[in-house]
C-alpha cells in the first residue's frame, strides 16, 4: 500500500505541476501566448516582461500554489490513514513530480518554465528558514545584477548549501499541518539539491549568455512594442507551411 501512495503523490504531483499558469493565463486573459514574445520563456518573470506586473504576480501565486497543493497532499493523505510510513519520501517526491511537471508539461508538448517560482514554494514547504535564505539571496543578487537569471542562479546555489547544512546540524522546524516540529532530514536535503541543481541545468542558456556578456537586465515591455511584436509575429511566413 505503502508503494502505491508514494507512486500515486508523485504522478498527482507532476501533473499538477503540467498545469501552466503562464500559458493558460496568456490565452484566457491575454489571448496571446506568453511564449511567442519575449524570452519565450513560460514562467512568471517573462509574463511580468511580456503583460505587465499583473500577469506576472498571477502567474507566480498559481506556480507557488501548485507545488504547494502537490506536497501537502502526501501529508493529508498521511493524517487520514496513519499507516502510511513513507509519507516523508512521498512528500519529497510529489515536490519533484510537481518541479519536473512545470519544467516539462504534459499538457503543453513539454515545454515548461525554469521552476524558479516552484523552486521557491518547495523551499518553503521543506522548510520556512531555507525559503527566507534562498529568497533573501535571490533579492541581494537582483539589487546588485538587476538579471533574473543571477539572482535565480545565486538561490538556487544558496538553496543546495543551506540544505547540506541544515541536515548535518539536525536543524529542526514547526510544521503546522502536524503541529509539531519535525527534523531536517536527508531526504529534504535531497530535495533541495535537485531543486538547485535542477534550476540551475534550466538556465543553461542563460549561462552561455552571461559568459558571452550578452544577458540582458530585466526590463517591461512596453504596450506599443507588445503590440508591435505581435504584428511583425502574425506577418512571418509560417515555416511548417512551407514545407
Amino acid at each position: 500500500m505503502d508503494i502505491f501512495l508514494v507512486v500515486l503523490s508523485t504522478v498527482i504531483g507532476y501533473l499538477i505541476g503540467s498545469i501552466s499558469m503562464s500559458v493558460l493565463l496568456s490565452k484566457l486573459i491575454y489571448k496571446g501566448g506568453v511564449r511567442n514574445y519575449g524570452s519565450h520563456n513560460a514562467g512568471a518573470t517573462n509574463m511580468a516582461r511580456v503583460y505587465g506586473l499583473t500577469g506576472g504576480i498571477l502567474t507566480l501565486a498559481g506556480d507557488f500554489l501548485k507545488a504547494v497543493v502537490s506536497m501537502l497532499i502526501p501529508l493529508l493523505i498521511h493524517l487520514l490513514y496513519s499507516g502510511f510510513e513513507h509519507y516523508e519520501l512521498a512528500y519529497v517526491l510529489a515536490g519533484m513530480g510537481c518541479f519536473v511537471g512545470h519544467a516539462y508539461p504534459l499538457y503543453f508538448g513539454f515545454k515548461g518554465g525554469k521552476c524558479v517560482t516552484v523552486g521557491a514554494a518547495i523551499a518553503l514547504m521543506i522548510d520556512w528558514k531555507i525559503f527566507l535564505i534562498a529568497v533573501a539571496v535571490f533579492f541581494i543578487a537582483f539589487f546588485i545584477s538587476k538579471i533574473v537569471s543571477v539572482s535565480s542562479i545565486s538561490a538556487a546555489i544558496a538553496l543546495i548549501a543551506a540544505g547540506i547544512l541544515f541536515a548535518a546540524l539536525g536543524v529542526s522546524s514547526y510544521m503546522i499541518v502536524f503541529g509539531r516540529y519535525v527534523p531536517f532530514t536527508w531526504y529534504k536535503a535531497g530535495l533541495c539539491a535537485f531543486v538547485g541543481l535542477a534550476v540551475i541545468f534550466l538556465h543553461r542558456a542563460n549561462i552561455g549568455r552571461l559568459v558571452r556578456g550578452e544577458e540582458k537586465k530585466f526590463t517591461y515591455k512596453k504596450k506599443s512594442e507588445i503590440k508591435e511584436e505581435r504584428k511583425n509575429k502574425e506577418t512571418e511566413p509560417d515555416e511548417t507551411e512551407e514545407k
